[in-house]
């Protein structure tokens, strides 16, 4: 198998790279592109346990969209072969100082395109250095 072979890394950062566009520019559709319409589709967030599909597009449809802005860092995208990528990032926001987001997406090709078949998203106060 191969690891981070640079064409399929670059077809996942651009996955990646829309998946983020769509988030702060509460593009919900394209968010729902990007998400495996499958029952077993898993989203954990701040405040919800989201199982399957409808569950996660229901949540994108009733979310606020004001304060989505937030800044990425240390964001780590791993290819292992050419159909599964794990994305790690942390990001922040400013109206929440002091707290320090973490996200995290298993990505698989499927015949469609890349999709996300697994996220977790939780928010920790920043931790002492």
């Amino acid at each position: 198998m191969v690891i981070d072979d640079p064409a399929i890394l670059a077809e996942v950062q651009a996955a990646f790279a829309r998946y983020e566009a769509a988030l702060v520019g509460n593009d919900v559709a394209t968010l729902d592109a990007l998400f495996w319409n499958d029952p077993r589709t898993i989203r954990y967030g701040g405040g919800e346990n989201l199982y399957g599909y409808a569950a996660i597009r229901a949540f994108r449809a009733a979310r606020p969209a004001d304060g989505l802005a937030r800044r990425l860092a240390r964001t780590v995208i791993t290819t292992f072969g050419s159909d599964f990528a794990t994305c790690s990032t942390l990001f922040e926001r400013s109206g929440t100082p002091g707290r320090i987001g973490r996200q995290t997406q298993s990505w698989v090709r499927l015949p469609e395109g890349w999709r996300v078949v697994a996220a977790h998203v939780s928010v920790i106060d920043v931790p002492e250095r």
